[in-house]
């Protein structure tokens, strides 16, 4: 497995606290990639992650993290100038919404350019993982997505996109047409039932939005997230569904990627209705544990995701 992403730092402050009035922050490296990277690589899967860090301590201090989730670093590029993004979460309990504010301007992977890119390695890979948040931080960026998504087809490696649409990078009205040419033709499309309807404006139900994203945009495998409905999944031919697993939330952020990372996981392993089953019990390990990256091991995959019953057809 192999990416291209931005890794930030996320730093938080426990439900009852305000940011306001913090006295210490929890530091979480992070990102969309990241995430879903580290807990394949976690589940034994060989994994590499090329991205832009600061020569200074934050950057060790995510090369240190890539190190003890088993994760390849070879991908990563140092860079003398630029920063890490970073982003605050102020965790709250209802009525209050949890608080999120970026502070990613300037990062280093918004300096980067298309001949930095050791494309042999990216592409040395089964499968390579991009998403939508990429395309959305600088120009530059979205070229190495265009030209990443080219040499992929080219060399005839397989694509997994997550749409992943964050509303503070971008409006609605440009995520929609790059994002509607960069999910073209891929194996496994990523997308929440309101970016389909926001983006691709599919409407309906679940086994309509995933034809229509299939025949819209080509993919071959499709994914639909539905939060406390469990997954939606489209085999070529068939829609299927599973069940969310029981859950005691923790902490939210992180659970699309490490859905994403169950997903892929069965499909590189020939089997993508049991990587539906895989997706939903990640998801509900990373709601379980604080921080975005999830930490687990394939005998305790295995064990939660035995409890699940096999995917329903939806017909």
């Amino acid at each position: 497995m192999t990416a291209i992403g931005e890794v930030m730092l996320r730093l938080s402050v426990p439900a009852g606290v305000r940011l306001e009035d913090a006295a210490r922050l929890d530091v979480h490296p992070a990102g969309a990639e990241y995430n879903a990277l580290t807990a394949l690589a976690r589940l034994n899967r060989g994994c590499l992650l090329v991205t832009a860090l600061p020569e200074t301590a934050l950057g060790r201090l995510v090369l240190n993290r890539l190190r003890a989730s088993g994760m390849q670093t070879e991908g990563l590029i140092w860079c003398e100038t630029g920063r890490i993004g970073t982003y605050f979460v102020e965790f709250a309990a209802p009525p209050r919404p949890i608080d999120v504010i970026y502070d990613r301007a300037g990062s280093c992977i918004t300096q980067l350019s298309v001949d930095q890119i050791d494309w042999d390695s990216l592409l040395d890979t089964r499968l390579l993982l991009l998403s939508g948040i990429t395309p959305a931080l600088a120009p530059g960026c979205e070229a190495i997505v265009r030209t990443a998504l080219d040499k992929a087809r080219r060399a005839g490696v397989p694509v997994a996109f997550d749409v992943n649409y964050r509303g503070k990078l971008w409006p609605p009205e440009a995520a929609a047409k790059v994002i509607s040419e960069l999910a073209r033709d891929v194996e496994i499309l990523f997308c929440k039932q309101a970016d389909a309807a926001l983006l691709f404006g599919v409407h309906g139900g679940a086994e309509h939005i995933l034809s229509a994203l299939s025949a819209r945009t080509g993919a071959r495998h499709v994914v639909l997230t539905a939060g406390e409905r469990g997954v939606y999944g489209w085999d070529g031919s068939r829609a299927h569904h599973v069940e969310a697993l029981p859950v005691t939330v923790l902490d939210r952020l992180g659970a699309g990627d490490a859905l994403a990372a169950g997903v892929i996981h069965g499909w590189l392993d020939g089997d993508f209705l049991q990587g539906l089953r895989y997706g939903v019990t990640l998801a509900a390990l990373a709601m379980s544990q604080y921080g975005d990256a999830l930490i687990t091991t394939r005998a305790e995959l295995e064990r939660l995701s035995s409890a699940l019953a096999a995917p329903d057809i939806l017909r």
